[in-house]
């Protein structure tokens, strides 16, 4: 896991669940702008359907060595655990490497200690955000 992530992780289980809440909270209010390229071209954009709220995110890969990638997100403010998991993702993984985002365990969401504070189905659409990422890495690599 990326040392960003790993980080994030740590703070999250260095609380007691009512914290670990208001963090992920806090990370809401965090989620970037998405640039203007997107904001004004929604099409560009992808919707993880999975996801109890509506959440869009796009991943660029860059083309050179070491193939970093950029993640970003669109989720509306009415929906803070979505945006605050988004969030997490954003900063634990933005701007770092292809490979790096790919070995992120897949049940890197249950990590963050949220499993019963949350509902399954929103675990789930946690879950499937970072599952979409790596499918569109793994596309962008492809290609």
């Amino acid at each position: 896991m990326p040392a960003e992530l790993a980080e994030i992780v740590d703070d999250f289980n260095a609380l007691t669940e009512a914290e670990r809440l208001e963090l992920l909270l806090e990370f809401s209010d965090a989620l970037p702008e998405l640039p203007e390229r997107f904001a004004d071209h929604p099409e560009l954009l992808e919707q993880v359907v999975e996801c109890q709220t509506p959440l869009f995110l796009t991943v660029e890969v860059e083309e050179s060595e070491p193939r970093t990638v950029g993640l970003y997100f669109s989720a509306p403010p009415e929906a803070p655990t979505t945006r605050g998991f988004a969030s997490v993702l954003a900063e634990g993984l933005n701007g770092r490497p292809a490979a790096e985002i790919l070995a992120v365990p897949d049940d890197m969401p249950n990590q963050l200690g949220l499993t019963r504070a949350i509902t399954p189905l929103r675990m789930r659409g946690m879950t499937a955000m970072l599952g979409r990422i790596k499918r569109k890495i793994n596309e962008a690599l492809a290609a």
